[in-house]
């Protein structure tokens, strides 16, 4: 009897977790049915949101394909081709302003290395491009798109592998981009932890993941997962980072794996073909000499094409597929673009104007103009005024800030010195304007022998040619010193009309003899006022004296 009720027991206990069990197993397949059924009306709505495109925008439709397309660098591509294209690539740091093409430069550079037969590079190469400003990073080391992470299973959806108590580890860019380029896009804004795992990895040519849940023992975790624990993620490729800072907000121990490429901004003419290529791609015709009115206020390709884009906008919209000069001026007022700093150079001779030479932004040159008025101060007691440059600077060094006078200020200062004691002449007895007009804040001191130069140019009333321009720094003992940027200082007096320019013979190259533009080295004042004024200066002299010929001074200790 007892074990009859066992069996009755046994049997109803057997019924309920049949059924029990049929009922999970009917409400899994109710899931999936609904989970497929929902998956299908998801789909769907994804199939529409596909097949819903909008017009390809114009910036795309002219964004370079080939060399060939590159408008301008021409020594930057020049640079980035040896750099990447031949048997032994570098890692690359392109500088330049925003809109000069070096993402551009970069992509076809790389297609250009994979129809190389010395190039590592082949047709399966990757360009992985990853954008620093963007990049998420977890200090947690959750996720770090750029190096890799490892997902441990304590992390919500881990999956199956989580359940399991396996650790996953996530590929990042850097092994995406394993035999072929990496571009990291403003690579300045990098996470400092970022970039000193960068490092390492440039270094290793391999990622190392960890994990504390990670044991070398355990034969639960694949074999997959125990050799990327143990022999790391390939990661040998070569990075192309860009950016529009200067060099020295780069961290050094980047730079110093890097070739250093610099791009310069663009000229009128070349803003002027972009400007008219992406109105032919756009299917719009400009009206005669407008791609220069878009060059005149473009600073860069990307805002020549936003230009025309919207002034042919409004051109459509009127019914018509030309823009005229109208839509491009109203484009450029409401959008409230500047014009560009374009010189042209007067030929005529004028009394205390001189051409200086600077430097703006990333290899951009600029004429500047220096003048000054001098005269004679009945008392002997003379008051010289500099208007137009900075008075002082300050400094950031290891915690510290700094204050001192502006290197423009030290470079005044010096030119007074070497006027008094080389030239014959002393400043106190006259009152003296010094001005840099054209709004710019001049820091620097290349100016220093054009600041010289207008100088005795207005205590002697004597003109100086329009066409001449130079750069140099001017020492207390009359040297002339070398400075940076001379190359941009030199193209931007070429294209200023500028015939002549006097650099520092340390300055010298010998890039100089192909540009079309007569250029002096000069080492000392007495070489400077000979090439400016024709005077010769004597050096036989205990004592400054001028003699009888009036292009002959005397001075000693030169």
């Amino acid at each position: 009897m007892f074990g009859s009720t066992i069996l009755i027991i046994q049997f109803f206990f057997s019924i309920v977790i049949g059924l029990y069990f049929l009922n999970m197993l009917k409400s899994q397949q109710g899931n999936k049915s609904a989970v497929e059924k929902e998956s299908k009306k998801e789909l769907e709505k994804l199939r529409k949101l596909q097949e819903v495109k909008l017009s390809v925008p114009l910036s795309e439709k002219t964004r370079p394909s080939s060399l060939k397309e590159v408008i301008g660098q021409e020594q930057g591509i020049k640079a980035l081709r040896a750099a990447l294209c031949g048997p032994n690539p570098q890692h690359v740091i392109i500088y330049g302003s925003p809109g000069v093409g070096k993402t551009a430069a970069a992509r076809v550079v790389l297609e250009e290395a994979k129809k190389s037969d010395i190039s590592p590079f082949n047709q399966n190469s990757k360009f992985v491009e990853m954008d620093a400003t963007t990049l998420r990073f977890d200090e947690r080391g959750i996720a770090d798109p750029l190096i890799g992470s490892v997902h441990d299973p304590i992390y919500q959806g881990a999956g199956a592998y989580g359940q399991a108590g396996i650790p996953q580890p996530k590929q990042g860019a850097v092994t995406k981009a394993h035999g072929g380029i990496l571009f990291i896009d403003e690579i300045g804004e990098l996470h400092p932890v970022q970039m000193n795992k960068l490092l390492k990895v440039l270094e290793d040519r391999k990622v190392f993941l960890e994990s504390a849940y990670y044991n070398s023992e355990d034969n639960n975790i694949p074999s997959h997962i125990h050799e990327i624990f143990q022999k790391g993620l390939p990661a040998d490729f070569r990075m192309v980072g860009a950016t529009t800072r200067t060099p020295d907000d780069i961290p050094a121990a980047v730079r110093s794996r890097c070739v250093e490429i610099f791009f310069r901004s663009l000229h009128v003419e070349e803003i002027a073909q972009i400007a008219k290529n992406a109105a032919k791609k756009g299917g719009f015709v400009l009206e005669e000499d407008g791609e220069y009115l878009v060059a005149k206020y473009a600073g860069n390709g990307r805002e020549a094409v936003n230009i025309v884009q919207i002034a042919g906008g409004t051109a459509l919209v009127s019914g018509s597929s030309t823009i005229n000069k109208k839509e491009i001026e109203w484009v450029v007022e409401f959008g409230q673009y500047s014009p560009r700093l374009e010189k042209k150079v007067q030929d005529e001779k004028q009394v205390g104007c001189i051409n200086g030479l600077a430097v703006i932004g990333i290899g951009q040159g600029l004429v500047m103009d220096i003048e000054v008025s001098a005269v004679r101060s009945e008392a002997d007691k003379g008051k010289f005024m500099v208007t137009g440059i900075i008075e002082e600077e300050e400094m950031n060094g290891r915690g510290q800030k700094l204050k001192r006078n502006s290197t423009a200020r030290a470079s005044v200062e010096n030119m007074l010195t070497v006027i008094k004691k080389y030239l014959g002449e002393d400043p106190n007895n006259y009152n003296i304007h010094l001005n840099f007009p054209g709004g710019i804040p001049i820091d620097g001191p290349s100016a220093g022998i054009a600041i010289m130069s207008a100088v005795y140019s207005a205590i002697k009333n004597i003109p100086v040619e329009g066409t001449l321009a130079m750069t140099g720094e001017i020492s207390i003992r009359g040297k002339v010193k070398p400075v940076g940027g001379v190359i941009a200082k030199v193209e931007a007096a070429r294209r200023a009309g500028v015939k002549k320019v006097l650099v520092p013979k340390e300055n010298w190259q010998q890039l100089f003899e192909t540009m079309d533009i007569e250029v002096i080295a000069v080492e000392d004042i007495s070489e400077v006022m000979y090439e400016v004024f024709g005077i010769k200066i004597c050096k036989d002299a205990d004592r400054v004296t001028t003699t009888d010929t009036s292009n002959i001074l005397s001075a000693s200790n030169m």
